[in-house]
């Protein structure tokens, strides 16, 4: 399995900033340190014109230049520098990485170990998200002409905003979020799939929620792709989630997407998404988590596919 990175592409936070940029260089290290089968590139950066699929170019400009109002930087949360604009470009470039590598793998399945910014429009960033690299990938991989088919589930405890607003007249790529019903944003955006949660949800609810929601999409929709946004934030141990799931109903939410795509054969594109645990640790096992289930459904897709087939 191929596993993309950029954590070496690091933000200059001044002191006591509450994003937790180090927990991407723990996230490499631990995952070359336990998991032997993964092929880990650098991600690529990404071209004005590949992110002008899902952002205006004054946006794109604007970002490059340090030019953006006040107010929309302040609305990203980062204070600007040139290394918030490579490590934003580098961060999209991974999902496309990764969703080129799944399609294209034996195992189907590939990793951004960052990504998952689903918070930016297309005219402007928030909620520590610049480029919305799911987006972004999802229509370059159209343009590619290797899919027509796009479905992006997102299963971060916020509600992917800038997604479903980028997406939303696109019958062609299919926006599903699972998402805590009182949690940022507060202005919600309409996804093609809508499940807002409440406070205190935990891991029966939880997944019976997803298990009717991935059914529900499969139903109306036939991807031939799926990003999938893992998002550690659900965790009860998280800062900003309030969902309370444990370690063992996270695992069980990743296996059941990765089975239900392995079983239609539809590849899978992951993003590590938010993470803000009280014990940074947690976040860090948490996405570790998602990694060595990843890397466990493709090497069980990619020994299926060289057995020999009936008939």
């Amino acid at each position: 399995m191929k596993a993309f990175y950029s954590d070496h592409f690091v933000l200059p936070l001044p002191a006591g900033h509450r994003f937790p940029m180090q927990k991407y260089r723990l996230i490499h290290e631990a995952a070359l340190r336990t998991i032997s089968d993964i092929d880990f590139h650098e991600a690529p950066t990404t071209s004005d014109g590949v992110l002008a699929l899902a952002h205006h170019p004054h946006y794109i400009s604007a970002v490059s230049a340090g030019t953006l109002p006040e107010s929309v930087q302040k609305a990203i949360g980062f204070p600007w520098t040139p290394q918030m604009v490579e490590r934003s470009r580098r961060s999209a470039g991974a999902t496309i990485a990764a969703c080129r590598a799944a399609l294209t793998d034996p195992g189907r399945i590939a990793v951004n170990l960052a990504g998952g910014t689903h918070h930016a429009f297309a005219d402007q960033g928030a909620g520590f998200c610049v480029f919305n690299d799911a987006a972004i990938a999802a229509r370059l991989m159209q343009a590619e002409r290797r899919v027509q088919r796009v479905a992006i589930v997102d299963l971060d405890v916020h509600q992917g905003n800038g997604t479903a607003s980028i997406l939303a007249n696109d019958d062609s790529v299919f926006t599903l979020s699972l998402h805590g019903e009182r949690n940022y944003p507060f202005d919600k955006e309409r996804s093609d799939l809508d499940v807002a949660l409440a406070d205190g949800t935990g891991d029966q609810a939880y997944l019976s929620a997803l298990q009717d929601a991935l059914a529900a999409m499969l139903e109306r929709f036939s991807p031939q792709l799926i990003i999938f946004l893992a998002g550690a934030d659900p965790h009860e141990g998280d800062r900003l989630g309030r969902l309370k799931l444990s370690f063992d109903g996270l695992a069980r939410r990743d296996a059941m997407l990765l089975e239900t795509a392995g079983r239609r054969a539809i590849p899978v594109a992951i993003a590590m998404a938010g993470g803000y645990g009280k014990n940074i640790q947690d976040t860090v096992a948490i996405h570790l988590q998602t990694i060595s289930l990843a890397a466990y459904f493709a090497r069980q897709q990619g020994v299926a596919q060289l057995l020999p087939q009936p008939g």
